[in-house]
């Protein structure tokens, strides 16, 4: 999930951090396996580790806060890298961004299924997530749509 400073303008952080608790709730009534990591500054931080998805409620993303520029390619290589450990089923890397970074990172090649949630509202859309997914030719979701996940 990006957390750069970019993310606290027109809520899209709380928005994030709504669609976030949802794909967790998803992913807890499926049994899933996820994890966490949050990127922003030059810092990707595991604030989940690998494990099988739990019960989660507010309490549990208010900590999570926005600040510094968008270490982009950083946070998938990272995602990348977990997801290759993981086990061998299928295997989904939800990006959440409002794609306010220069980088264009590869797709993930240990993701089977990537989705790019694009929070982007700035007055002057730069379409930087939409073009994300095209190039990895992954699922594109407009953040003020409703989310199918499976």
């Amino acid at each position: 999930m990006d957390c750069s400073a970019s993310m606290r303008n027109d809520g899209n952080l709380a928005r994030a951090k709504g669609m976030l608790l949802s794909l967790m709730q998803e992913a807890y009534q499926r049994r899933d396996h996820v994890a966490l990591l949050c990127f922003a500054g030059d810092v990707v931080e595991l604030r989940l580790a690998p494990r099988r998805a739990s019960a989660w409620n507010d309490d549990w993303v208010a900590p999570i806060a926005a600040g510094g520029g968008t270490p982009l390619s950083l946070g998938v290589r990272r995602a990348d890298q977990l997801l290759a450990r993981s086990a061998p089923r299928q295997r989904w890397l939800w990006l959440l961004t409002d794609g306010r970074s220069s980088e264009s990172p590869a797709r993930p090649g240990a993701a089977d299924i990537a989705c790019v949630v694009d929070f982007e509202a700035a007055r002057v859309p730069l379409h930087r997530a939409r073009q994300l997914a095209e190039s990895w030719q992954a699922r594109y979701v407009a953040a003020e749509r409703s989310v199918q996940t499976r």
